[in-house]
């Protein structure tokens, strides 16, 4: 057996063997860009629609007098749950409506959907880990442990909506964060081209969009506020809100006093730049500062053990041999 693989393992079928799995390769490198989603395409999309939203609101709310609501509706199902648990009143928030905002979530069916979650993690924690303590694991402990365990789950999981919207918020405050030096120096040129603050706006949604997608769309969205709001200051202030990074508020209210005092666009935005781009670095350099000591365990754990090895390996070896 040993002599057959031996005969059938030789150079010329390891050269096959290597050469197919090559072809493989290169082709699911080619093929793979094709079966990409197109995540920007899909944001920007949802963010075309949100403007004509906006757009049609104002409309009608300027002609009757009245706002209108245009926004998705959720499923039936969890709608019928919200209104039947009464659950607007029990787990409702009002913070939770800006941080669904700051995560990407709008409208109200997003707000129904996390009410709606507020109450099912919590009783599908409680019944798992009721199930997993009483019945699969052999937890040999008093009844007030296993009951305090499964209150804990329940804990857990009534937090878990909200866990999950801080990460989100963090991921995407990351995105606005990274781009946002370059959106200002892209603003400051079209601004000092001679373009209105909408239509430089509307250019630098289109050209960052590639760099983050979520500050593409806080963009457009605030491109298509400036065009149908009745006050403007409105607009930077709604973006300040959902974005909550200290360097959108500080050029939002920069853009609202040139607004209102007519002072020039350019040196603000010039000031604001370099100071996005001083706080960028800044960050860099405090997470490098950072890296030497969390470096400590796993060089005491994995580096350290296999250098003495390598060190004093031969000199065993040799001892060994001695004796």
């Amino acid at each position: 057996m040993i002599q057959q693989l031996a005969e059938l393992i030789n150079a010329n079928t390891l050269t096959m063997a290597f050469a197919a799995i090559a072809a493989i390769a290169t082709v699911l490198t080619l093929a793979m860009p094709l079966y990409s989603p197109d995540t920007l395409g899909k944001r920007m999309k949802a963010v075309a629609v949100e403007r004509e939203k906006i757009r049609q609101r104002e409309r009608e709310r300027l002609a009757q007098g009245q706002k209108v609501s245009l926004r998705q509706s959720p499923k039936q199902y969890v709608q019928t749950v919200v209104d039947r648990f009464n659950l607007s009143k029990w787990v409702g928030q009002e913070e939770a409506r800006l941080k669904l905002v700051q995560a990407g979530y709008r409208g109200n069916a997003p707000y129904v959907t996390y009410l709606f979650f507020r109450m099912v993690t919590p009783i599908l924690m409680l019944a798992s880990s009721a199930v997993y303590v009483f019945f699969i694991l052999k937890f040999n402990q008093p009844m007030m442990v296993k009951v305090g365990i499964c209150i804990a789950a329940a804990y857990i999981g009534m937090h878990l909506p909200l866990i999950f919207l801080r990460n989100r918020i963090q991921r995407r405050q990351l995105s606005i964060k990274r781009a946002f030096p370059d959106t200002l120096d892209l603003l400051l040129i079209c601004v000092e081209s001679g373009m209105s603050i909408e239509a430089a706006f509307r250019k630098v949604s289109e050209e960052i969009g590639s760099q983050s997608v979520a500050l593409a769309e806080e963009i457009t969205l605030t491109t298509a506020e400036l065009s149908y709001l009745p006050d403007r200051r409105q607009a930077y202030e709604n973006l300040a809100k959902r974005t909550d990074l200290e360097g959108v508020k500080s050029v939002c209210m920069a853009l609202q006093q040139a607004e209102r005092y007519g002072t020039p666009l350019g040196t603000a935005l010039r000031v604001m730049a370099q100071e996005n781009r001083d706080m960028r670095m800044a960050e860099a350099e405090k997470k490098a500062a950072g890296l030497p000591p969390k470096l400590t365990v796993p060089m005491i754990l994995f580096f350290l053990p296999v250098l003495f090895i390598v060190i004093l390996g031969p000199a065993g070896i040799k001892v060994m041999h001695l004796h």
